[in-house]
């Protein structure tokens, strides 16, 4: 924890008046989710968790981060573009892994019919932790690109100003005239704009493709409102909706309930578990159309963990990004060690390795989501089982990185004020739009910090594990 806090977070008068405060703060700005018990419902509410102070978080690592979200989204968008790349990278993958070997046949599909979108829209998050070395001085280490449904850019716009608020009531006004402003609901809406502009129809809607339970709605709304005060009108639809109301014309324009879609913005659509046959077909209807989709089904593989593990071989991204030495280097700093379990002598050694050390390593399945990855005693005994199977490969393995814990509170709606040791993952949301082979827009969108208490393995803040923070700079 900053130096900042240290005089504040062991006074339990002072944080409890300060808590009471945050939660009301919280309320009043909006950083809200719909209860587990009711959702889906909005008259019944509660505020999301978050962390009762901002977190520290190295000014330089953060500046990185920020420097090289540009270079992530080009590097994103031409693996899109690569067939021969996604072929190769993935075809070991699906073979074991079912759900993205059926994400891949739509791909090759779309590819094969002729890809009738002509705009394409990428929202991303590049979310890092800092790795404490042994000389206690620490890097940058990229966890993950999410490249589908990154979320909480809404929630996030709206947490600075109760940190602001909470630093205030314990004294530190200095301090919280120092907390940035950050508000990616509406970059991440100017993107989304963007490509419905270049669409061309003045009359096309944006369709939020949403979940059937949705919890987080109102990070969403924070988008949405975005897109509606630039006089864009915005539909919400599950895939179910658009099994049922879909339709292409001859020009394969989409159609829902006789209204043309210009933009499908997923929200959904990230896991196994949501797709039935009918939601299948409803993908493919989606990815056969005109509409920009946000992401296109090349752009969800170029997430997927195999992918990210391609990426730090040697030579690898000289061939996505080739006359841009400086853009690799600023990405290949960033990368942690991240191994290959495909079937042969390199993987076998990697295997006997990490089920050695377990301690050392993650092992990472292709899901996006949260609560997937496995540590310690559980990634020992899953490799064992596994080690001589080919679905082995539908893991890649990562160094477990060590970031140094920091004291603070973490408010939960029912849950008692305690003070836990905890660590920080930063994400840097970053949009693009290209029309044909030109890249209109490259940004970064904006920053969601994330923090859980050190016993939490595994879990984001839809999983009920970490908690909305706000960077303090030092």
């Amino acid at each position: 924890m900053a130096a900042a806090w240290q005089d504040v977070v062991r006074d339990a008068a002072a944080v409890r008046e300060a808590a009471a405060v945050a939660v009301d703060a919280a309320l009043l700005a909006g950083v809200l989710m719909r209860t587990g018990e009711q959702p889906h419902a909005s008259d019944v509410v509660n505020y999301a968790p978050f962390t009762l102070l901002p977190s520290a978080v190295p000014q330089a690592l953060f500046e990185q981060a920020y420097a090289v979200q540009q270079d992530f989204n080009l590097l994103v968008d031409a693996i899109s573009q690569n067939k021969e790349f996604l072929e190769q990278t993935l075809a070991s993958t699906i073979k074991v892994d079912d759900f993205t070997a059926r994400l891949f046949r739509i791909y090759m599909q779309v590819l094969e019919e002729g890809l009738a979108q002509t705009v394409f829209l990428g929202i991303n998050r590049s979310d890092y932790m800092f790795d404490c070395g042994l000389d206690g001085t620490a890097a940058l280490r990229q966890i993950e690109i999410n490249t589908i449904a990154a979320s909480f850019g809404g929630l996030t716009s709206r947490t600075a100003d109760v940190h602001r608020l909470v630093l205030k009531v314990l004294g530190k006004t200095e301090e919280a005239s120092n907390l940035l402003p950050n508000n990616p609901a509406k970059r991440l809406a100017l993107g989304i704009a963007k490509a419905w502009e270049l669409y061309g129809s003045q009359r096309a809607v944006v369709m939020f493709l949403v979940e059937d339970v949705q919890r987080n709605i109102f990070d969403q709304r924070c988008i949405e409102n975005e897109l509606w005060n630039r006089n864009i009108r915005v539909v919400r639809k599950r895939f179910r909706d658009v099994f049922e109301q879909g339709s292409l014309d001859a020009s394969r324009r989409l159609y829902m309930d006789g209204q043309e879609v210009a933009v499908v913005y997923y929200r959904e659509g990230y896991v196994p578990q949501v797709y039935d046959q009918q939601n299948w077909e409803a993908r493919l209807l989606l990815e056969r159309s005109r509409a920009v989709k946000c992401p296109d089904i090349a752009t969800q593989l170029a997430g997927t963990k195999k992918v990210q593990q391609e990426l730090s071989r040697p030579g690898t991204l000289e061939k996505l990004l080739p006359g841009r030495p400086e853009a690799i280097a600023r990405i290949r700093a960033t990368f942690a060690g991240l191994y290959s379990l495909d079937e042969g002598e390199e993987g076998d050694r990697i295997a006997a390795r990490a089920i050695a050390e377990p301690d050392r390593f993650v092992l990472k399945p292709q899901r996006e989501g949260g609560g997937n990855n496995l540590y310690g005693e559980e990634l020992r005994e899953v490799l064992e089982k596994i080690k001589d199977s080919p679905e082995r490969t539908s893991y890649i393995l990562m160094d477990k990185i060590k970031p140094q814990p920091a004291l603070n509170y973490l408010l939960r709606a029912h849950s008692p004020l305690q003070m836990s040791e905890c660590i920080s993952e930063l994400g840097i949301f970053g949009v693009y739009v290209r029309q044909g082979q030109e890249l209109v827009l490259n940004q970064a969108a904006g920053h969601l910090l994330r923090t859980k208490a050190i016993e939490h393995a595994d879990g984001g803040v839809a999983a009920g594990v970490a908690v909305l923070d706000t960077p303090y700079l030092v």
